[in-house]
């Protein structure tokens, strides 16, 4: 663990258990890699279930008559459209409209709102969004996050819960118990597939994660996180979307409620529409192994962009990769050459998601 680290789970002992070095996340040592076969912890999520610690996410709480109001303001979707109960993911912008973080805020019900967001400046702009307004922000490092993750996840949290997940609806949350402790319970995941987050208190977390071990769920690395983001195209900040790039050219157009009122950054993302210099894509690769990341993309021996987000997929038996290349190196299809430090691989433009195209598991 390094000295910079400012941030502790509460299951960080377990993860040591569990041959983790406890690396550097977003401040929070974090399961890089367990003693497990990050294969095996990935056939878990596939094929029945595992769980992630994923309490480096930051947590920050929004409260007061003005609740609704910044939360509105923070991020680009239409939050007076989600309702008590829902909760929507979103691009978080720089008055400039680019993309400065990504998050998910729910609506919790009486003038309260949770944000959870990564390494971005989610924090920074809503602070300035709550400024002079009736609200508090409370950044809550108690509040820990296990990420239930699997078809078979209803199956085995369901008897230990007084709440019916068979009837939770995908991006919806409700404040119940588990195991006897207090949580909330949401229908969220980063995996691809169907699956739920628990937000519990600190003090909870351990009980939590030991007696989910014992019902059958598997501990899953962050190697192995990456392998299932990639199959299923979820970005991570820092690698396939920074403050650099628009929610147009990275894929998060889809957030951007355009005819929603006044949000940050609003006419300056309305305007860079159609002014896309790259799009994301993903990338199926001639190779055995998975690439190293950062190298550049050629078509007809023009550079066109680069590789930010590269995984082999044992399950698929596929090398990939989530890229930005130039808007007419982007249709599916496109043979594209990889040039790297000593190495050279050819390589294709897919259509993503690579795994579930439809996306039918994740809302199963």
């Amino acid at each position: 663990m390094t000295e910079e680290l400012s941030r502790t789970s509460a299951l960080a002992s377990r993860h040591i258990a569990l041959g983790s070095g406890l690396e550097d996340w977003n401040g929070m040592g974090t399961a890089w890699s367990y003693n497990t076969n990050p294969e095996d912890e990935h056939d878990a999520i596939r094929d029945a279930v595992g769980m992630f610690d994923m309490s480096p996410l930051k947590k920050v709480w929004i409260r007061g008559a003005d609740a609704a109001k910044v939360a509105d303001h923070v991020i680009t979707r239409d939050m007076t459209k989600i309702y008590p109960g829902k909760a929507a993911y979103g691009a978080i912008l720089t008055d400039q409209g680019t993309v400065c973080d990504d998050a998910i805020l729910y609506n919790c019900g009486n003038n309260e709102f949770l944000l959870c967001h990564g390494s971005g400046e989610s924090m920074q702009r809503l602070q300035e969004s709550a400024a002079g307004l009736d609200v508090t922000l409370e950044f809550d490092d108690d509040l820990h996050n296990i990420s239930v993750q699997g078809p078979k996840a209803t199956e085995v949290l369901n008897p230990h819960t007084s709440a019916d997940l068979s009837e939770m609806a995908y991006f919806h949350h409700a404040g119940t118990d588990l195991f006897g402790h207090d949580v909330l319970l949401s229908r969220t995941g980063y995996s691809g597939e169907k699956g739920f987050e628990i937000f519990c208190a600190a003090s909870a977390a351990g009980d939590i994660w030991d007696k989910l071990v014992a019902a059958g769920v598997m501990p899953c690395s962050f190697t192995a996180l990456d392998k299932v983001r990639i199959e299923a195209a979820l970005l991570f900040f820092g690698y396939d979307m920074t403050a650099e790039h628009t929610p147009w050219e990275v894929g998060l157009g889809f957030t951007v409620a355009k005819n929603k009122g006044d949000f940050r950054g609003k006419e300056a993302v309305l305007a860079s529409k159609g002014q896309e210099r790259f799009k994301g894509v993903g990338i199926v690769v001639d190779h055995s192994d998975m690439v190293a990341g950062g190298e550049m993309l050629k078509l007809n021996g023009e550079e066109v962009g680069v590789v930010n987000s590269p995984g082999f997929s044992h399950r698929m038996q596929k090398s990939l990769a989530l890229c930005h290349v130039r808007p007419d190196a982007a249709l599916p299809g496109t043979k594209l050459e990889i040039v790297g430090e000593g190495v050279t691989y050819t390589a294709e433009v897919n259509a993503i998601p690579f795994y579930d195209p439809k996306k039918t598991r994740v809302r199963a």
